[in-house]
């Protein structure tokens, strides 16, 4: 077999242009000059990020949020989650701010799991995932205008198994959940 080596800095933008502003992205239209001089379009989609959740209560339930996504045409199951006010923000501040929001629950404990990207073939999207524990109810859910949001709660093992049934298929929420029962729950 022969394999194509490719060194990065053989490849580089010439061109960037916007091509369209959004509420949470924005899409852009890269011009990149390969090792061999040809140049290609390249899309890309800029986010500013995002932070979720794993939020356990004390009998060891987890709080899920239920949501409709447009993509998607459905509802799904997802871990409390939102995008950074700005690139600056701190994502375990966007994380307890997201689960007050969608749930209603602070946290005394939030420890950091790990940082993904979600889809890096044309998106720079990067979630700081969170586990937080110690959860108290302080007020109700306080929404974003366009978010339906409900609150439910289910045993790990029983979130596990929607994983596995693919009843659940949300990136985010299946790492981060399987990381907590990694984690945790050997």
């Amino acid at each position: 077999m022969n394999f194509k080596v490719i060194i990065m800095d053989e490849i580089k933008r010439i061109d960037r242009t916007l091509i369209a502003n959004g509420r949470v992205i924005d899409y852009y239209q890269d011009t990149m000059q390969m090792p061999d001089g040809s140049t290609v379009k390249w899309d890309l989609i800029d986010h500013v990020g995002a932070a979720a959740v794993v939020a356990v209560r004390e009998d060891g339930k987890i709080l899920m949020v239920r949501q409709y996504r447009n993509p998607l045409e459905r509802q799904t199951l997802e871990i409390p989650a939102g995008k950074l006010d700005s690139k600056d923000e701190d994502p375990r501040n966007a994380a307890e701010r997201e689960l007050a929001e969608e749930t209603g629950y602070i946290c005394d404990n939030i420890e950091y799991l790990t940082t993904i990207y979600t889809t890096v073939a044309f998106c720079n999207e990067k979630i700081g995932l969170f586990l937080a524990k110690g959860l108290k109810d302080r007020h109700p859910q306080h929404l974003d205008d366009d978010e339906y949001i409900d609150l439910e709660a289910y045993t790990l093992d029983e979130v596990r198994q929607m994983i596995y049934d693919g009843k659940i298929q949300d990136a985010k929420t299946v790492i981060g959940i399987l990381l907590y029962a990694s984690k945790y729950h050997l």
